[in-house]
């Protein structure tokens, strides 16, 4: 009897306290002391964020200029945690992100981006901000029978130009045909162009949901080769900045981990019809 009290008790204050809690945090931010300037000035002048447009995860209001999107509301949330208020935007085609980080046209590669060999070699990421997992996509009823990644060699495969997808189907020797955007990507596979596509899942899913008529499937029950997620870049979704600019890097990432600790970031990623699974480590 005492326990059921007690478990009812519990349940009250931890309902009270999820109904009352605004996204406060625990900690503060603590960086003053990194040795580089790059968060002092993006506090003072603020960032330049920059995406390819892809929803769910990002998106330019043409009328108001405003961005939006999953990856665009996390990179805010941890950035605001951080005391980084000011934002500007910069919208290219994926694989120009990078060369605009280098080139100091953008400060944060905001579009989710992966760990890869080439990408270690010019930029430095973030901490993990959610996961989700790659998908091949064939034509409906699967006519070039394509049932593994290792199928798709001898097939006409497209990916983003510059993706983890790209450099992965190169790797193990997949002739790529490469695209710079999502719409031409999906026209591809969905037109006979291609014979798959490999994409973000959640990506193809939103697609679909959209375009119910479109003639394509997900090829069900394939086997995500682990050197695809822990070498060649379909880990967790991260975030690029330049090596050079470590006090930011560093206020960014604990801001990240401090959304996922408060509850913001599942909140985010629920308003965009994903759950908590989305936060965890692929096949945990």
């Amino acid at each position: 009897m005492l326990k059921t009290m007690l478990a009812a008790l519990l349940a009250a204050v931890v309902s009270v306290s999820a109904s009352a809690q605004e996204f406060q945090f625990e900690a503060p931010p603590l960086f003053d002391n990194c040795g580089d300037a790059s968060l002092a000035r993006a506090k003072a002048e603020g960032v330049t964020l920059g995406f390819s447009p892809s929803p769910p995860y990002s998106s330019l209001d043409p009328a108001t200029k405003k961005a939006g999107g999953l990856d665009v509301e996390l990179v805010e949330a941890a950035l605001k945690w951080a005391g980084v208020t000011d934002f500007k935007y910069e919208v290219m085609p994926f694989g120009q992100l990078i060369p605009a980080l280098l080139a100091k046209r953008i400060d944060i590669v905001t579009a989710n981006i992966h760990v890869t060999p080439d990408r270690l070699k010019a930029v430095s990421f973030s901490g993990p901000a959610w996961w989700y997992g790659p998908a091949i996509v064939v034509a409906k009823g699967n006519p070039a029978g394509i049932t593994s990644f290792g199928s798709l060699k001898g097939k006409k495969v497209g990916a983003i130009a510059g993706s983890a997808a790209d450099e992965y189907l190169r790797k193990i020797g997949v002739a790529v045909t490469a695209f710079q955007t999502d719409a031409e990507e999906f026209a591809a596979i969905s037109t006979g162009r291609v014979d798959a596509i490999l994409d973000d899942d959640v990506k193809i899913i939103e697609f679909m949901k959209a375009n119910g008529s479109a003639p394509i499937e997900i090829v069900a029950n394939v086997t995500i080769p682990d050197e695809l997620i822990f070498k060649y870049g379909y880990g967790y979704a991260r975030y690029a900045l330049r090596k050079e600019d470590c006090s930011l890097r560093a206020a960014f990432t604990q801001g990240l981990a401090e959304v996922r600790g408060n509850g913001q970031a599942s909140a985010i990623l629920k308003s965009y019809g994903l759950t908590n699974r989305n936060l965890f480590f692929f096949p945990l």
